[in-house]
């Protein structure tokens, strides 16, 4: 059997060897460090994973008359710098805000989306001619209801 390895593995094992050979702790030590890294990467792609799959989404509405100037559009890139502060010890790749804009029967539409620890900065007002709408419409709220309780029989 005439087997290859690949690109850098050969020089990888016999690093390791002239290592394992010259001081065994050494070895040792290096083996515990791979590990915890391979774990540490482990962890943070679970995070980033967890992350995205949970991201929020608002959508952004703004009036007839928008025409923000030169200093609110600073304000609100600021306030979109916010979101990654919000979102914690979530890796960057996972705590990014995304705009997305979609066009649905013939009407754009602008999203914010971004982590679920950040949607109460992802919800403040950016510009003050556009409101911000959080979740779905009021269409999609239902009223909770309880059943009517059964009638008690009295036993006199």
């Amino acid at each position: 059997m005439n087997g290859q390895l690949p690109d850098g593995a050969e020089q990888f094992l016999t690093v390791t060897h002239v290592i394992a050979m010259s001081a065994p702790y050494l070895a040792i030590a290096v083996v515990v460090g791979f590990i915890t890294a391979c774990v540490i990467s482990w962890r943070r792609t679970l995070l980033v994973r967890d992350a995205l799959h949970g991201r929020v989404r608002v959508e952004a509405v703004p009036t007839t008359t928008f025409d923000p100037s030169e200093g609110e559009v600073r304000r609100w890139s600021l306030h979109l710098g916010r979101v990654s502060y919000a979102a914690g010890g979530i890796p960057a790749r996972g705590r990014a805000a995304r705009l997305r804009y979609s066009a649905e029967h013939g009407r754009m539409h602008c999203y914010l989306e971004g982590p679920a620890s950040a949607r109460a900065v992802l919800a403040m007002p950016g510009f003050a001619e556009v409101e911000i709408r959080a979740g779905g419409s009021r269409s999609d709220i239902r009223p909770v209801q309880f059943p009517v309780p059964a009638q008690r029989r009295s036993g006199s």
